[in-house]
């Protein structure tokens, strides 16, 4: 019974190093991800027995959780104004690539991403598609501090004087500069096709700091959905985490243009990280093959 267990204990080893494996190689995998979090196995002790005498024996181990790190990334100087990097603890808020303007998104049905890697994308529905949306990649589309998406229209034609011909800058708290016809500059103020040239008028970027942010869940495409002990709820509406609207001031989470934040994956400490986990697989490898050798060894007694 004693070698059985012990077959079975090194067992529960190979599969949870198999997976603290995975995780290990999806870290490294993503080295070069923007705005990519890492993440860490954790593993804990299977329940024990009792043996007599006061004493227990464990039975292996198993995985507890993986946890996402969100410790800060460095930043990489780019050449697009709408590439952004946040600074602090926010996410830049998402939603849906058919999301309309003028339809705000509530905070549990957003998607959250430290990836600033933003363009304007003309919407396809519209003819001659001259409504940009501000998205990702993706087609996800960024959120204001309203919860509607970006959207800005620049004409076919050659602008009128009022009209957008192209972003001009963003500014560390969110507001965005467009480039008009005349040449002047004009703050996005939610309206697609005029600006304002009052700052307190303009409306911000959206981000969000996310109260738990361990309660997040990975969906791919460096998103991010908030489970339901993340503390965002229906009633939540986008705020902007990089704006004191009591000192009118940027704070400490700010937001920089020509920037993205780059992975988080610490490569020595993965590599380091792996020799470990391949030394613990062989051991644990070990253990099953002792194991067996000495059952082999009680059954050739018995003949």
């Amino acid at each position: 019974m004693g070698l059985t267990s012990a077959m079975f204990t090194g067992v529960s080893g190979l599969l949870a190093n198999a997976e603290g494996m995975t995780v290990i190689g999806n870290n490294l995998s993503n080295v070069n991800t923007v705005g990519f979090k890492s993440g860490r196995m954790l593993f804990s002790d299977v329940l024990s027995v009792e043996i007599g005498n006061s004493s227990q024996v464990g039975r292996g181990t198993q995985i507890q959780k993986v946890d996402n790190m969100f410790g800060q990334g460095s930043f990489e100087s780019t050449e697009s104004v709408t590439d952004l990097a946040l600074q602090g603890n926010a996410f830049f808020v998402l939603a849906q690539p058919d999301a309309a303007a003028g339809a705000a998104v509530t905070g549990d049905k957003a998607y959250y991403t430290r990836a600033g890697a933003f363009r304007f994308s003309p919407d396809t529905a519209v003819s001659p598609a001259t409504d940009n949306y501000l998205t990702n990649p993706d087609g996800y589309r960024l959120l204001d501090v309203d919860g509607n998406p970006i959207m800005i229209t620049i004409p076919a034609a050659p602008p009128a004087a009022t009209e957008f011909v192209k972003v001009a800058r963003i500014d560390t708290d969110g507001k965005i500069q467009l480039l008009l016809g005349d040449g002047t500059l004009a703050y996005y103020d939610g309206n697609p096709t005029t600006g304002t040239t009052d700052p307190t008028l303009a409306k911000r970027i959206g981000t969000i700091i996310i109260p738990n942010p361990n309660a997040l869940q990975k969906v791919g495409g460096t998103l991010f959905k908030a489970a339901a002990d993340a503390g965002i709820t229906a009633a939540n509406t986008v705020f902007s985490a990089s704006y004191n609207t009591t000192t009118n001031e940027a704070t400490t989470e700010k937001m920089f243009s020509n920037s993205l934040e780059q992975s988080n994956v610490d490569m020595a400490a993965q590599f380091v990280k792996m020799i470990l986990t391949q030394r613990a697989y062989s051991a644990n490898s070990k253990t099953i093959t002792t194991s067996d050798e000495m059952t082999q060894e009680v059954i050739n007694l018995k003949r």
